[in-house]
């Protein structure tokens, strides 16, 4: 006998920009972790490897993946220029919709 479940309203929300900020794991990166988790609506975490720059980086990698419904891209490319500048790196890669974005110092 298979158990029916209750009738229940259910409300589904659909976040259709995704952006993808690839940290490396140094001094200051949990600060800007907490700050994109309670500017966005949702957030996943990956940790990798760092192949940046045509080698592989002894730093681990985070990827902070978060979704929103609206989106402006050259703040979120402004945004992440600061965030570069704060873990002061030379290059920062970011992803919006699909689309790579490398912000490097010149």
């Amino acid at each position: 006998m298979v158990a029916k479940a209750k009738s229940s309203k259910v409300k589904i929300k659909r976040l259709k920009n995704s952006i993808k900020f690839y940290l490396p794991r140094v001094e200051g990166y949990l600060e800007v972790i907490s700050g994109l988790s309670r500017e966005f609506e949702g957030m996943s975490l990956i940790e990798f490897d760092g192949y940046f720059e045509k080698k592989i980086e002894p730093a681990k990698y985070v990827r902070a993946e978060v979704h929103t419904q609206k989106m402006n891209e050259s703040k979120v490319i402004d945004q992440a220029k600061e965030i570069r500048y704060k873990l002061k790196q030379q290059s920062l890669a970011i992803e919006i919709n699909g689309q790579l974005i490398l912000i490097e110092q010149q």
